[in-house]
């Protein structure tokens, strides 16, 4: 049997899943930090600035490593990634009361990313072993 490169959308799903990590920790770091990127007075359902910014940065650290494992071919990284994703936009329903574009714009990317990881990623793997 032999190995073969992700497919498109599987690389698509990886790449987007590392742009995910980094908008995660850039806006975690900017909300530990209290930085004047957020609006005075932001409501946040669970938790205040700081237990956000600290959520948000785990959540990009987490993605970073899941993003190497797509790229990379695991199966494991697969469906901890869809978990991951899920939670991600899951956790982004918090402030969508202050936020909505952002977080609509990171929910509908997580989503994208999750499809991508379900739909696509056996294209190759079915065209091995119908040879």
């Amino acid at each position: 049997m032999r190995h073969c490169c992700p497919s498109g959308m599987v690389t698509f799903a990886g790449v987007l899943v590392f742009i995910l990590a980094l908008f995660n920790g850039l806006n975690g770091v900017a909300a530990i930090n209290r930085s004047h990127v957020f609006v005075d007075g932001a409501r946040i359902v669970v938790g205040d600035l700081r237990a956000w910014g600290w959520t948000l940065l785990v959540l990009g650290i987490l993605l970073a490593l899941i993003a190497a494992g797509i790229l990379a071919g695991s199966q494991l990284a697969r469906w901890v990634g869809v978990a991951v994703l899920s939670l991600n936009a899951f956790s982004h329903m918090w402030v969508v009361a202050s936020y909505p574009l952002w977080s609509v714009l990171i929910i509908v990317l997580d989503i994208l990313a999750i499809y991508a990881l379900c739909v696509h990623w056996g294209t190759h793997e079915h065209e091995e072993a119908t040879q």
